[in-house]
């Protein structure tokens, strides 16, 4: 069996607002209920685990009977770090056979290709990070002045970040750390080398207001008003 953890632990601070930014309406329902159905739509028969922090879960469960929300999900209690969060998540998967998706609740416009190309290097391979390059000039600051770096060498992570079931749930035995970010970063700290794959530049975290009105613009566009 495969899984996808959808990890959704934001506040509405850099929004501006009280209201938890995956929340937050987007074409009239929540933003996080777009993002559930990507996965229902890619394949219906995953098994779909949803973390929020413990006192977003009764809200959770309002707007699910208010919004007449039906794809099914199983809603675990995160943890104060996203590292504990998927830990949590983790705990729901009683199948090492398959592979497992980890994406942030907060982007819902990966696009299907991306989510297909994901899970298939995975099955492959044991591991998919989508990624998309630095188109910008960037530059890097060194104590009182900064440096131009060569932006191809660098590249953008997104989610959803897919991995072999047993190598995942090993991985996240080990400790928790600062620097581990990401799901890529905690298999690669236990040793395991990951694969990187072509992501999708809509595929944007919603964080601020622009970015709410950037998905809009994109799913009227997509989908139509």
């Amino acid at each position: 069996m495969d899984f996808v953890i959808i990890v959704a632990g934001g506040s509405g601070k850099r929004m501006g607002g009280d209201i938890p930014k995956q929340f937050l309406p987007l074409k009239g329902i929540p933003l996080l209920m777009h993002t559930i159905r990507l996965f229902y739509n890619y394949d219906p028969n995953l098994k779909i685990i949803l973390t929020l922090p413990k006192d977003h879960i009764t809200y959770w469960t309002k707007i699910c009977k208010e919004y007449q929300f039906a794809v099914a999900h199983k809603v675990v209690a995160g943890g104060d770090t996203r590292f504990q969060s998927v830990k949590n998540g983790l705990s729901e998967v009683d199948d090492i056979d398959g592979v497992i998706a980890v994406h942030d609740g907060v982007r819902p416009m990966v696009s299907s290709e991306t989510i297909n190309r994901c899970f298939a290097c995975a099955r492959k391979y044991g591991s998919a990070v989508p990624v998309i390059p630095v188109i910008e000039s960037i530059r890097k600051k060194e104590e009182s002045a900064s440096v131009p770096v060569d932006r191809n060498h660098y590249y953008l992570v997104q989610t959803p970040q897919v991995f072999n079931s047993e190598l995942l749930l090993k991985a996240y035995q080990q400790g928790y750390s600062p620097d581990l970010t990401d799901d890529s970063s905690v298999v690669e700290k236990s040793g395991t080398k990951v694969e990187l794959v072509e992501g999708n530049r809509e595929n944007i975290k919603i964080t601020t207001p622009l970015d709410l009105i950037m998905a809009e613009t994109f799913l009227n566009k997509t989908y139509g008003n």
